[in-house]
C-alpha cells in the first residue's frame, strides 16, 4: 500500500480538483450575470430579463454544488495534514476569516435576493445585488489564493518555537496579502475563471442553436459569453507572461520542470510539446531555442537556472508530470484566443451563427478552460513539491502524526463514492435546466428584431 504521504497528497488532490470545477463557474457567470442583467436595464428588453434568470438558477446550482465540496477540506487540514495546520494557523486563518467576512457572507446574502427579489425589489435594487454577488464570488478567490500564494512566496510573517512546535506569525498582515506572488497568480486564476463562466454561456447558446431552440435568446447569450471570453482569452496571455516572471524569480526550480531544463545556468529553449527523461536529465521535442529565455527576461540569449542548481532533494522529481501540464494549459490557452478571434471576426461579419461545425466545437468547448485550470494548478503544486511552503516545510513534515495509511485509502475510496454521486446528480440537474430553457416573455423576441434588427436564423440546410 502506498506511504500515508502518498495517499493523503493523492486524497487532497482529488477533493480540491473536484471542488475546483464549480468556483471558476460561479465567477465566470457571475460576470456573465452583470452584462446580462445590464443590458436588461439599458435597453429594456425583455428577452435579456430571460435570460438573467435562466443563467441566475444555473448559477444558484453550482454554488450550492462548489459550497458543499469546499467544506470539505477544511477538515482534510485538519485530519490529514494537523502539522502543516499548526505551523501555517495564523496566516491562513487571517486569510480564510477575511474570505468568510468580507466575501462569502456578502455572496450568500445578495444571492438570496438574486434568486427571489424579481419581483420584490425594484430593478436598480436587484441589479445592485448581482454585482455584489459576482464582486463577492471575485473577493473569495482572492483571499483563496493570497493563503496559497503565501506558500509559494512566504512574506510579513516570523517563526516562533522549532521542530514540531514551529508556527509560522504573521507580522505584517498587508506584507502578507501582497506577497511576491499574490497578485500575479490572483489574476492569472481570475481570469481563468472568466474564461470557465463564459464558455459555459457560449456552449449552451450553441447547444440551442444546433437544436433551434430559443434562437434569439441563445444568439444574445453567446454574444455575452462570447466577448467576456475574447477579452478573457487575450488577458490571459498577458498573466500567463507575468507569471512566468514571478515564478522564474522566486521559484526557478518550477520553471525548470515546467520546461525541462536541466542546465544550471544556460539558454533555455520553450518546448512547443516534448518529453522529459528525469533520469538522463534529458528533454526532447519540438522547441524555440532560447524561447524560454526571452519569455523571462526578454533576450533569446539571458541564462536561465536549470534543475542542476538545485539538490535533488530539494526540487520536483515528476518533473514530465509537471512539464506535460504546464503544457497542455499553454496549448489550451492558444486555443482558447483563437477560436474566441475567430468567432468575434465571423460575428462582426453575420457569419458566426449558420455554421453548424463551428457551433459543434463551440458546444465542446466547455471543457477547455475547465481542463486548463485543472492542469494549470497540478503544474503549479506539484512544480512545488518537495514544499508545502517554500523553503520552510516539506510536505513530508506536514502529515498528522496518528493518521494511519488504511485510514487514509478506506476515506479515499468513500470520497470517491460520494463525489461520483455528486457530480452524477449535478449534471442530471443541470441537463434539466439546460433542457427546460429560458421561460420566454411574451413579445420578448419580437421587441430583439425591432431593436437590433438582427433577423439571423439558423438554417442547418443551408450548411
Amino acid at each position: 500500500m502506498p506511504s500515508v504521504e502518498i495517499l493523503s497528497r493523492i486524497q487532497f488532490a482529488f477533493t480540491i480538483a473536484f471542488h475546483y470545477i464549480y468556483p471558476p463557474l460561479s465567477i465566470g457567470l457571475g460576470v456573465c450575470l452583470v452584462i446580462m442583467e445590464g443590458l436588461y436595464l439599458k435597453t429594456g428588453l425583455l428577452l435579456y430579463k430571460d435570460i438573467t434568470r435562466f443563467w441566475i438558477k444555473i448559477f444558484a446550482l453550482i454554488f450550492g454544488i462548489g459550497v458543499a465540496t469546499g467544506i470539505v477540506m477544511e477538515f482534510e487540514f485538519g485530519t490529514n495534514w494537523a502539522t502543516y495546520s499548526h505551523y501555517v494557523g495564523d496566516i491562513f486563518g487571517s486569510a480564510l476569516a477575511a474570505e468568510g467576512i468580507f466575501a462569502f457572507a456578502m455572496e450568500s446574502a445578495f444571492l438570496g435576493v438574486l434568486l427571489f427579489g424579481w419581483n420584490k425589489v425594484n430593478k436598480g435594487v436587484h441589479f445592485f445585488s448581482t454585482c455584489m454577488v459576482a464582486l463577492g464570488s471575485i473577493f473569495s478567490a482572492l483571499w483563496i489564493v493570497i493563503a496559497n500564494s503565501w506558500q509559494q512566496t512566504p512574506a510579513g510573517f516570523r517563526i516562533e518555537g522549532e521542530g514540531l512546535k514551529a508556527r509560522a506569525v504573521v507580522t505584517d498582515f498587508w506584507e502578507m496579502v501582497l506577497n511576491p506572488s499574490s497578485v500575479d497568480r490572483f489574476s492569472h486564476v481570475i481570469i481563468g475563471a472568466f474564461l470557465a463562466g463564459s464558455f459555459l454561456v457560449i456552449s449552451v447558446g450553441a447547444w440551442y442553436i444546433l437544436k433551434e431552440r430559443h434562437i434569439k435568446h441563445a444568439q444574445a447569450m453567446f454574444k455575452v459569453g462570447l466577448s467576456v471570453a475574447a477579452v478573457a482569452a487575450l488577458l490571459q496571455l498577458f498573466t500567463g507572461h507575468r507569471s512566468a516572471h514571478y515564478v522564474s524569480k522566486y521559484q526557478p526550480e518550477k520553471l525548470a520542470a515546467m520546461e525541462g531544463h536541466y542546465d544550471s545556468s544556460a539558454v533555455a529553449p520553450m518546448y512547443i510539446v516534448g518529453w522529459v527523461d528525469n533520469k538522463a536529465e534529458k528533454t526532447t521535442g519540438i522547441k524555440i531555442p532560447g524561447g524560454l529565455s526571452f519569455l523571462t527576461h526578454n533576450s533569446f540569449s539571458a541564462p536561465v537556472q536549470g534543475l542542476n542548481a538545485t539538490p535533488k532533494e530539494e526540487r520536483p522529481t515528476a518533473v514530465n508530470f509537471v512539464f506535460q501540464m504546464y503544457h497542455i494549459m499553454i496549448s489550451i490557452g492558444v486555443a482558447l484566443i483563437a477560436l474566441t478571434i475567430f468567432g468575434v471576426v465571423l460575428l462582426w461579419k453575420n457569419k458566426l451563427f449558420n455554421k453548424r461545425w463551428l457551433m459543434i466545437i463551440f458546444c465542446w468547448s466547455v471543457l477547455l478552460p475547465q481542463i486548463a485550470n485543472q492542469v494549470g494548478w497540478y503544474a503549479a503544486e506539484v512544480g512545488r513539491q518537495p514544499w508545502v511552503v517554500y523553503k520552510l516545510l516539506k510536505t513530508s513534515d506536514a502529515l498528522s502524526k496518528k493518521v494511519t495509511a488504511d485510514q487514509v485509502m478506506f476515506s479515499l475510496i468513500l470520497f470517491t463514492f460520494v463525489y461520483v454521486v455528486l457530480f452524477a446528480l449535478f449534471i442530471y440537474l443541470l441537463n434539466r435546466k439546460i433542457q427546460h430553457g429560458p421561460d420566454i416573455s411574451e413579445h420578448a423576441e419580437s421587441e430583439y428584431d425591432g431593436y437590433y434588427h438582427d433577423n439571423i436564423t439558423f438554417h442547418p440546410t443551408k450548411l
